[in-house]
């Protein structure tokens, strides 16, 4: 496989994460009525924009993440104050459809004027000084103010994030992470679907110099049992008996060939656990419908349990700096998957969607999960938290992100330079 179609998988893998996930908080903020100003993929300056409807599609130039700007969550770049001097076009109806903020004397078919008057999110009404006479226009629910040379949409307040209950809120917010939880179960199906099942457990490979070829174990061997308990198409049984192992003698019964021989294996302690140099893999037939959901199941949860695992160790502060890692580590992860082959790489792409599904609902700052925890709070006290504390406590908790986003990126080019 090329370093090109390695690469451009590993692109594709990250930009179906991201944009599903994203796809989650934008189709469910429309449902809502919210006013979806952006639909981007990435951070920083723009690398390709275009607009559909209300909505400006990007993609950014690092990779990192996304984001679905809703009206009213952020502060609006574009503001009309009274005393301001401002352009107007109306349409037949003679109502506003265009606010001009500059060049007013380059604008055509306008109506040029001093603000005394506006409202542009409960009444939509404009009051307008013109040459001395005050003259009062309705505003066009989807009127545009345009100011050097940028057109935006205004946002009623029935099309604000926060004017929507607390129910469509949260609903926007949580399914950015739930699509991320489909999208894990769909893929690990496929996974299942592609690899079949496991009739058997045998040897793929045997490394030279290690416990195994010492232990006289051949590529091809079928394990049968160890220590007198049958191992059948256990795969798992199997690892976790080498790993609890080390130093223990295990009496192995492998089918070689059609023929049943039994070996004494030790396996040597390494990096903690037990380890026997070699590759495990079995046989495999197509799975029925009950197994392929029984397959589904079983690495929906166990997928499940390792990540929330290693979280708990996260928040618990029970690591390293090297046992983390940014997006260059990722990437460079997924690159090995890809040239593993296509049932590696989806398998590691619904492990990933699954991360990110339980990362994004971490009740930390400037996380989905933090967000869900102030709606909660707002619905337990019947009101609102003061916008501007919580969209201090947001700020915060993504410049401490970036900042640890920063470090491990820092560590991760550092590991490849070092090799």
């Amino acid at each position: 496989m090329s370093a090109i179609e390695v690469a451009l998988k590993v692109i594709l893998l990250f930009f179906v994460l991201v944009t599903i996930h994203e796809w989650g908080h934008f189709y469910f903020a429309k449902r809502a009525g919210i006013l979806v100003r952006e639909f981007a993929i990435g951070f920083g300056p723009k690398l390709f924009s275009y607009k559909k409807g209300e909505t400006r599609y990007t993609l950014r130039i690092l990779p990192i993440g996304g984001f679905v700007r809703m009206a009213g969550e952020d502060p609006e770049i574009v503001q009309v104050n009274p005393g301001q001097t401002i352009a107007v076009q109306l349409n037949k109806a003679n109502e506003v459809t265009y606010l001009y903020m500059d060049q007013l004397d380059r604008r055509s078919n306008v109506i040029i004027g001093v603000v005394e008057h506006i409202d542009l999110e409960k009444s939509l009404s404009l009051s307008l000084d013109v040459d001395g006479e005050r003259v009062t226009y309705p505003v066009d629910r989807q009127a545009m103010m345009v100011s050097k040379g940028v057109e935006t949409q205004i946002a009623p307040y029935d099309r604000q994030f926060g004017s929507k209950s607390v129910g469509q809120r949260a609903l926007s917010i949580v399914m950015g992470p739930v699509m991320n939880f489909v999208l894990a179960i769909v893929l690990f199906l496929i996974v299942v679907i592609m690899s079949g099942v496991l009739t058997n457990v045998k040897l793929d490979s045997v490394i030279a110099g290690k416990a195994g070829e010492k232990a006289g174990l051949h590529k091809g061997d079928i394990i049968m049992s160890i220590d007198n308990h049958p191992i059948g198409d256990d795969r798992e049984k199997l690892v976790t008996a080498i790993q609890q192992s080390a130093g223990k003698p295990m009496t192995w019964v492998v089918d070689r060939g059609g023929n049943p021989l039994t070996l004494q294996v030790t396996p040597e302690m390494e990096n903690g656990t037990g380890k026997l140099g070699v590759v495990i893999s079995g046989d495999r037939r197509n799975a029925s419908f009950g197994e392929v959901i029984t397959g589904t199941y079983q690495q929906v949860v166990g997928t499940t349990i390792g990540i929330v695992t290693g979280l708990q160790k996260l928040v618990m502060l029970q690591f390293k700096l090297d046992d983390l890692g940014g997006p260059v580590r990722t990437a460079q992860v997924s690159a090995e998957f890809a040239k593993l082959g296509m049932t590696y790489l989806i398998s590691w792409a619904a492990t990933l969607s699954l991360y990110l599904g339980i990362f994004n609902l971490l009740p930390i700052p400037a996380l989905d999960g933090s967000r869900l925890l102030f709606m909660g709070l707002e619905a337990l006290r019947g009101k609102p938290i003061d916008p501007n504390r919580e969209s201090m406590v947001h700020f915060i908790g993504f410049a401490l992100l970036m900042l640890l986003m920063v470090a491990v990126t820092y560590n991760d080019i550092l590991r490849l330079i070092k090799g």
